[in-house]
């Protein structure tokens, strides 16, 4: 076996975690980084990331997080599996259709990574329940579809001060940002939408390309273990834009609302 203890942890990342010979083979892909090495895979092993919405973003995000070894991920839908979900929605199978997602996608994380933690929550969080779900996580995922739940993830997040990443994925056209609207200069989600009746439509409503959420989604759990490792430049302060059809990638900057009545 080999020990480690991890300088500067982000949030509640406990330290001295102790990698036995079969995590180290696991994960030695990623060790061999030496932006990584073996302080990155215990900051990884470590921690707790919440992903709301088990879809088409959850399922890619999901199925990375747990192959990279994040030692604990929350999982959270009430949704049932619906025949037109496994077009793109990958940790579900034909086998899962009328099963809870999260049934479903605990099954699959499991045989992926049999080393990990993986807690479900079967119920839709709300404002009265979130914060307490957020709390003593390191990392919350928005994967899901609405505009008023992503409103509603966004606040408790500011308020409990925890990183956000939020994907978004419409026709042929998806959107990656992290959001730490409690920091001083640092925007969050509500000064990107800063009406509430901006509505942002579904797939269900407008179509979705499949690969494209499969994108978006690996997208934020990459941003997630760069938070978690403290590696390289992340989409704080931020968005990017992704075009399916012409391949074209754009950053636009965003700066905090000064009337945002969240993070001000």
């Amino acid at each position: 076996m080999l020990t480690y203890t991890q300088t500067n942890p982000p949030h509640n990342i406990t330290k001295n975690k102790i990698m036995n010979d079969e995590q180290l083979l696991r994960y030695s892909r990623q060790i061999l980084l030496p932006q990584i090495e073996i302080e990155g895979q215990e900051r990884l092993l470590n921690s707790t990331i919440l992903i709301i919405g088990l879809g088409g973003l959850g399922s890619p995000a999901a199925m990375y997080l747990a192959a990279a070894g994040i030692g604990h991920l929350i999982l959270c839908d009430y949704d049932n599996i619906d025949l037109s979900n496994l077009q793109r929605q990958i940790i579900h199978t034909t086998q899962d259709i009328g099963k809870p997602k999260i049934e479903s996608a605990r099954k699959r994380l499991i045989a992926l990574n049999p080393q990990i933690k993986v807690t479900t929550l079967n119920k839709q969080l709300n404002q009265n329940n979130l914060n307490q779900q957020i709390t003593n996580v390191d990392i919350v995922l928005d994967c899901t579809d609405n505009l008023p739940t992503r409103l509603a993830i966004n606040q408790a997040c500011v308020q409990t001060k925890t990183p956000l990443i939020s994907g978004a994925a419409t026709r042929i056209e998806g959107q990656l940002s992290v959001f730490k609207g409690y920091l001083p200069h640092s925007p969050c989600y509500k000064c990107l939408y800063p009406n509430d009746e901006q509505l942002t439509e579904t797939c269900s409503q407008t179509g979705i390309l499949a690969p494209l959420v499969g994108i978006i989604g690996s997208l934020q759990a990459l941003e997630a273990m760069k938070l978690i490792m403290n590696l390289g430049k992340t989409l704080t302060g931020e968005v990017l834009l992704l075009d399916g059809l012409t391949m074209e990638i754009n950053r636009i900057k965003l700066t905090k609302n000064p009337n945002c009545p969240i993070c001000q």
